[in-house]
């Protein structure tokens, strides 16, 4: 099913030139000793949340009180493709922005309309110290952050104290996140990102998220101060953050993925409860869950195929 759109997406054109010298991409510095965060949107382009976000920050005149803030509307060329009538089209033009950010292929002779705008993106991600990707969701399902594998991505998700859902990963098998590229997914550099999803694409609430975690974002690491934000944008703290801790990828082998039921996300599963089958009539594999308290991470069949991950199972804390 499509979605309904509840809030006006952004006209982004007038942010076109940049300031740095880099279509769609803003950095400001403040004059003062601070580090450098970088705050991106649009890493799928149809993922709106994060462009109102960047466009009320650049719209306001926003400006970091400490260090630099990097600002980067990202795969443009897929925002620009949006069609109401196709709406999962627009995620990419070609491939995956969010899947290039390993450093061989980068530097590598692959071409693609992501690529070239990851190569151009890329030398303020490597200035970057701190980074937050706002995305959204396929299915309605409550904002998770996904902090990545490491125990500095958990870390910061707990400063920035919300969402409720924190998942630690291992990422993907089709390729890397920008959230996992270098120094990120090193767990000897003291840089760090976190990518938040905010909940379904196009719901209102989305935006509420991903407002609320870009200023706390901002305040965490220290560019700004809570009198600097935009009004209303922080949000009452969350209950006690559960974090869900990824064991494993399910991935059809077939074209013929269905799910047991219409799951959207973070649903808790009893081991031997039945996620889906695989394949058709009595070659179907079902796929059970694997142990007790077995939570549901991102299900959807949305551009499901043969490798594709169809959704993560997680354990959750104790």
């Amino acid at each position: 099913m499509n979605y309904p759109i509840e809030f006006a997406f952004p006209d982004i054109t007038p942010h076109a030139a940049g300031n740095t010298g880099t279509p769609y991409v803003f950095e400001f510095d403040s004059g003062v000793a601070g580090p450098t965060a970088m705050v991106c949107a649009l890493t799928h382009g149809n993922e709106m949340s994060g462009a109102v976000v960047l466009d009320a920050l650049l719209t306001q005149g926003f400006r970091p009180r400490r260090g630099k803030l990097i600002l980067s509307f990202n795969n443009v060329a897929a925002f620009a493709a949006f069609d109401v009538n196709d709406p999962d089209a627009a995620r990419y033009v070609d491939e995956d922005f969010n899947r290039v950010w390993e450093p061989a292929v980068l530097d590598g002779a692959r071409d693609s309309v992501e690529l070239r705008r990851a190569r151009a993106v890329r030398p303020f991600v490597d200035r970057a110290d701190f980074l937050l990707d706002i995305h959204s969701m396929h299915e309605k399902c409550a904002p998770i952050m996904v902090c990545g594998p490491l125990d500095k991505g958990l870390a910061l998700g707990k400063q920035i104290g919300a969402p409720h859902n924190l998942m630690q990963d291992l990422g993907h098998a089709s390729g890397k996140r920008m959230r996992d590229y270098e120094g990120f997914g090193d767990p000897a550099s003291a840089k760090n990102a976190n990518l938040i999803e905010c909940g379904q694409h196009w719901e209102a609430s989305s935006v509420v998220v991903a407002k609320d975690v870009t200023a706390r974002f901002m305040l965490t690491v220290g560019v700004s101060d809570a009198a600097d934000l935009p009004a209303g944008w922080l949000q009452p703290s969350a209950a006690a953050q559960r974090i869900s801790r990824v064991t494993q990828a399910i991935a059809p082998t077939t074209e013929h993925f269905r799910f047991a039921q219409d799951f959207k996300g973070l649903e808790v599963l009893a081991k031997g409860e039945t996620i889906g089958w695989d394949g058709q009539g009595d070659a179907a594999q079902a796929i059970n869950a694997p142990y007790d308290g077995c939570v549901l991470i991102m299900p959807s069949l949305r551009h499901a195929g043969p490798g594709v991950t169809v959704v993560r199972l997680a354990k959750l804390d104790a």
